[in-house]
């Protein structure tokens, strides 16, 4: 029998097949279930784990997935735990995990209906199911993308295709060379993948920014003497969840002053869309509604496996107008089914309908906000602990997940936030806030309650005790 010398004796594809799907998924409860630091345990062993020659002979599968779990164990931050704060990232649900293997093994195209009827149908029920969640107008169309920024992306780029047409031009047919004007109003605070989104479409010499308040939120009375200095079409660029507070622009205001003018409204909800889903914070998103399109994440708060971007909007025809494709050699399917490469940018995807539907079968209306609800009280309760330590300011009242505290200047921010992720008990970004240095928490994992925040506070308020008396 052969040999390498990784892995001893080779056995039979069916066996070996057997072995190494049982060994992930024995591994994965532990995974899933065990309480590991929050950091990357030996991250610099990854280039002797990972790296070398490419094999020539190849190894077994099972020697190569016990050195991808090596590796993993190795590298792999525990980004789902419940005291993982940094960036606004989630956790996985077991569910989703479960479904997410299921989608690998049927390994399904999920470009026309016919190609996967599976996928079209689930990805129909999950636009329907998800439009009733989040009270988004009756006949709002969804696009499942690679994450918010292609959903951003789609939604603008529906956006430009609307205002275009307004004015006569068709970009499709026509290009951007000799369009008509646009301008774009965007707010201070606006998220990076909304700046480049804009920029890919075309729009970088026409961005505007708006100011923002002390919460982050768009001045209307600043958006309203922009709008009345704007040239030609107008898309206005609001927020659901700031990345560095959580704070959400007022939004009926914004809805109404970008209507009066003819405007489109498109609104950036990566996780804060989110509590749409809760009647308890649902009304910190007062006029969402009312927007034009919308983007969202459900790797993110909804906790599906990565990866996961939902576009909506509003008005059907210019999203298909900007997205839809046709070919002599596209088969499509209008005559028996919805064909998923109509509603993103991607043609060949992995069927991320059925993890989403998993996760949302699984949970219900009731479960997602449950979930808000939970990680919200969660935040809460971090920021009220930590603003209790001298020298820790809350820097914004704390309305959905984002917790943002002012520690010190610079050089102390660094130094806590580095001592703190190394040693693993939670983990956390820094990031800057009206000219000064910060920390940013998000609560965005299943696993995080009330119960979790405790030791997270004692790690953050020792490790900042400790690096005050070392300046001193």
């Amino acid at each position: 029998m052969k040999t390498d010398a990784l892995a001893g004796p080779r056995v039979p594809p069916d066996q070996e097949g057997r072995s190494v799907l049982s060994e992930v998924a024995g591994y994965a409860e532990a995974f899933l279930h065990g309480d590991r630091p929050v950091r990357a345990h030996a991250p610099d062993r990854l280039g002797e784990l990972l790296g070398g020659a490419l094999p020539v002979a190849g190894h077994s599968e099972r020697a190569t997935v016990e050195r991808l779990i090596r590796a993993g164990e190795a590298g792999a931050l525990a980004s789902g735990a419940a005291r993982s704060f940094g960036y606004a990232v989630g956790g996985a649900l077991p569910v989703g995990v479960a479904a997410d293997w299921l989608t690998s093994l049927w390994d399904q195209c999920t470009v026309f209906h016919d190609l996967s009827p599976l996928a079209a149908v689930a990805e129909e029920v999950c636009e329907r199911w998800l439009t009733e969640l989040l009270g988004l107008p009756a006949g709002t169309v969804m696009g499942l993308t690679s994450g918010c920024t292609t959903a951003n992306l789609v939604c603008l780029a529906a956006a430009r295709e609307h205002q275009l047409h307004r004015a006569g031009w068709t970009v499709n047919e026509q290009g951007m060379t000799s369009a008509p004007p646009l301008t774009v109003l965007v707010g201070e605070e606006t998220h990076i993948s909304v700046l480049r989104c804009l920029r890919l479409l075309g729009f970088g010499g026409a961005i505007r920014y708006v100011a923002a308040d002390d919460e982050g939120r768009m001045d209307t009375a600043h958006l309203r003497e922009l709008v009345a200095r704007a040239s030609g079409g107008l898309i206005v660029c609001g927020q659901v969840g700031s990345i560095n507070c959580g704070s959400v622009d007022p939004l009926r205001e914004v809805a109404a002053i970008t209507h009066e003018r003819g405007g489109w409204l498109h609104l950036d909800g990566a996780f804060g869309l989110w509590a749409a889903a809760s009647p308890r914070h649902r009304g910190l998103l007062d006029g969402v509604t009312q927007a034009d399109s919308w983007s969202c994440d459900g790797h993110k708060w909804l906790n599906t496996p990565y990866d996961c971007g939902l576009a909506f909007c509003a008005r059907p025809a210019p999203f298909h107008e900007a997205v839809g494709i046709r070919a002599g050699y596209i088969h499509t399917t209008a005559r028996t089914g919805r064909d998923p490469m109509d509603y993103r940018m991607e043609m060949s995807q992995r069927a991320r309908a059925l993890t989403l539907w998993a996760v949302l079968h699984h949970l219900g209306s009731e479960g997602v906000a449950g979930l808000i609800e939970r990680n919200c009280d969660a935040a809460r309760q971090l920021g009220r602990r930590l603003s209790r330590e001298p020298g820790i300011e809350l820097l914004v009242p704390v309305g959905l997940n984002q917790v943002l505290v002012g520690i010190g200047d610079e050089k102390h921010t660094r130094r806590v936030v580095e001592r703190l992720n190394s040693e693993g008990a939670c983990w956390v970004t820094p990031t800057q806030w009206k000219g000064r240095s910060a920390v940013r928490l998000s609560v965005c994992s299943w696993r995080t309650d009330r119960e979790a925040i405790e030791p997270a506070v004692a790690a953050f308020v020792n490790t900042h005790r400790a690096e005050r008396r070392r300046g001193q």
